[in-house]
């Protein structure tokens, strides 16, 4: 339990860096990534439990990487970081689950995930802002890719990348399991 109250305490005070930093209040905040003033209050006094999307969808207000809101102190100059070390923000019902491992630093951060799709589990996504730019590279198995309406047959060798600013959304296919590792190339600086 320490570790999720650490993790609680981080959050909060990262997200508060980062609306402050971005000029916005509570209220606008809330009203520009959909999370209510009250949901606000209780993730900055490191209450409540966010999900994934209320992660995904204020770092995308915010102009930072969801790991961004996450991550606690500065680590060492090389980071390391074991699969196994690191809880997955989603999971789904067959036993699918993305894991944020890392997230590199500067203007432009680049989020690097590790998803593990079971056939037919889907993860469907909102769009993210402008300039996200997502890579999806299937290291086993075979996924369906679906971007605005569009599906995409991914399978193991194959790299795809895509706008992530409209609908889109990850589906294991086949019979077995896919594995893949997917980057988020975030724009430089804070939304507007």
């Amino acid at each position: 339990m320490a570790e999720t109250a650490a993790a609680l305490q981080a959050l909060a005070r990262n997200v508060r860096t980062a609306r402050t930093r971005a000029g916005l209040s509570l209220d606008e905040l809330g009203r520009r990534a959909q999370v209510s003033k009250g949901a606000l209050v209780g993730l900055e006094k490191a209450q409540g439990n966010p999900n994934f999307a209320t992660l995904v969808r204020l770092a995308d207000t915010l102009g930072v990487s969801v790991s961004a809101l996450m991550e606690g102190p500065a680590e060492d100059r090389v980071r390391v970081v074991a699969a196994d070390a690191v809880a997955p923000l989603w999971t789904g019902a067959r036993g699918s689950e993305a894991r944020l491992m890392l997230t590199t630093t500067g203007p432009a951060p680049v989020e690097v995930w590790r998803w593990r799709l079971e056939p037919g589990e889907e993860y469907p996504s909102h769009p993210h802002q402008s300039g996200v730019v997502e890579t999806v590279s299937v290291t086993e198995g075979r996924m369906t890719l679906v971007v605005d309406g569009t599906e995409h047959t991914v399978e193991a060798g194959q790299t795809a990348t895509f706008d992530a600013d409209a609908p889109h959304t990850y589906r294991g296919s086949g019979t077995g399991t896919c594995h893949l590792i997917m980057t988020v190339q975030l724009p430089p600086g804070p939304a507007a």
